[in-house]
C-alpha cells in the first residue's frame, strides 16, 4: 500500500499542541481525514481519526458522553451499573481507523510528519519573498 496524497491543513491557535490535519490517500483509491498532527514532549506525533464514546440515557436513548453522570437530554441519573461493559476508568475515544502493525505505524506518522515540515518550510519561504 502506497500513499498517492497528503494534504497538511495547518491550525494557528495559541496555547494548542494540536499543529494541523492532514488527510492521506492510499493507491489513489482510499482517504483518511482528520488524523492530527500534534506537538509532544519528544517532538511530532499523529493521532488516528476517532469520536467521543456515547451510551444512551436510560429513560429517553439520547446519546450521552460516557463520562455524564446525568443526561443532557432530560437530566435523569445516568447509574454505573447501567452502563454495559463498565470499566473503572472508561474508554472517552475510540479510533475510527488505525495502523494494525507498528512498521506501518511509523511509515504513515513519518510521511505526514514530511509532508508538514515540507509545508511549513515552503510556507516560510512565501513570506520571506513577500518582505524582500
Amino acid at each position: 500500500m502506497e500513499i498517492t496524497e497528503t494534504r497538511i491543513s495547518p491550525i494557528n491557535k495559541p496555547n494548542s499542541r494540536l499543529r494541523a490535519y492532514a488527510s492521506v490517500t492510499f493507491d489513489n483509491s482510499f482517504v483518511i481525514r482528520e488524523i492530527r498532527i500534534i506537538e509532544g514532549k519528544n517532538g511530532l506525533f499523529i493521532a488516528m481519526p476517532s469520536r467521543k464514546m456515547q451510551k444512551p440515557c436510560p429513560k429517553c436513548n439520547f446519546k450521552n458522553p460516557i463520562t455524564n453522570k446525568y443526561c443532557g437530554q432530560c437530566g435523569t441519573e445516568i447509574k454505573a451499573a447501567e452502563q454495559k461493559n463498565q470499566r473503572a476508568t472508561p474508554q472517552q475515544h475510540k479510533d475510527l481507523a488505525h495502523p494494525i502493525n507498528t512498521q506501518f505505524r511509523d511509515y504513515l506518522q513519518k510521511k505526514i510528519i514530511e509532508a508538514y515540515n515540507q509545508q511549513k518550510q515552503s510556507a516560510t519561504g512565501k513570506e520571506e519573498s513577500k518582505e524582500s
